[in-house]
């Protein structure tokens, strides 16, 4: 993905990997980072991704009510379709099943930093 966005440099690619490795390994089995992957039918073929650290927060003031705003709030990462697959409406259900997932954990407050690319989706997802 840091790749294809012009992010990471070649010599990088390993070290980040390994990282990546060992925080995941960590952060799933806590339940701090949760992810979803997109397959061909029939096969174990990913051919996409996304993911969402779930994290605490400052209690808040709730924009337009009395409440308050307690946590946690989820950051949407990684949202990834291979080349091949996008534009077809890969990234949309991705989308759709991190929505529906946070939502089902009584995630309330989702942030995320859109790529140039994937801004038009989030927009349209509100």
């Amino acid at each position: 993905m840091f790749r294809d966005m012009g992010k990471l440099a070649a010599h990088q690619e390993d070290v980040l990997r390994a990282a990546t490795a060992s925080y995941l390994r960590d952060a799933l089995e806590t339940g701090e980072y949760v992810g979803w992957v997109a397959l061909v039918t029939g096969t174990t073929s990913i051919i996409g991704g996304a993911g969402a650290q779930i994290r605490s927060i400052l209690p808040r003031p709730r924009p337009g009510s009395d409440d308050l705003e307690l946590g946690p709030e989820a950051i949407v990462l990684n949202v990834y379709v291979e080349p091949a697959w996008r534009r077809r409406g890969v990234a949309d259900a991705l989308m759709q099943a991190v929505l529906e997932g946070l939502a089902t954990r009584g995630i309330r407050r989702i942030v995320l930093h859109a790529s140039d690319e994937g801004r038009r989706l989030y927009e349209r997802l509100g």
